[in-house]
């Protein structure tokens, strides 16, 4: 038997065709760019939307408490704030009980920003159930969540 027979083409259209992994992730891209798209107006990605939004709190919260609300790790944490810091939506401060742990706070430049987000979130919010048709789009996500 060949090696090309213990791999045949039937395995990759049964990938194609069933493997959730590949399409949550086109899934997730497509999303994406659908909400960048809506979001070009005010200047924000969707995933400096989500930062943003994981930040407004009663307390500003730690690094930790934020990482693990988006799924990222404290570095590409830390890569996807420095643009917000640079731009003035975000400050960082040092933990009043703990001077290692980072402390992170929406500015008044931040908070407007999301205001001025929310608009357009909401209409691609709105669009993208649309998609969905007849199907439920908080089952959708409260599935999603049960495999995050």
């Amino acid at each position: 038997m060949s090696k090309i027979d213990n791999l045949p083409f039937s395995l990759t259209l049964e990938v194609r065709d069933a493997c959730l992994c590949l399409h949550v992730r086109r899934a997730a891209r497509t999303l994406a760019r659908r909400y960048d798209e809506a979001l070009r107006p005010v200047n924000l990605t969707s995933g400096q939307f989500s930062l943003l939004m994981s930040l407004n709190r009663p307390q500003p919260p730690t690094m930790g408490d934020v990482a693990s609300v988006l799924a990222l790790d404290r570095t590409t944490l830390t890569a996807n704030l420095k643009p917000l810091v640079r731009r003035g939506l975000v400050d960082m401060s040092a933990d009043e009980t703990d001077k290692r742990s980072r402390r992170m706070t929406l500015t008044a430049a931040g908070r407007d920003a999301l205001i001025a987000a929310m608009p357009h979130w909401r209409a691609a919010q709105e669009a993208t159930a649309e998609l969905l048709q007849d199907r439920d789009a908080e089952r959708l996500c409260a599935d999603l969540l049960k495999l995050s």
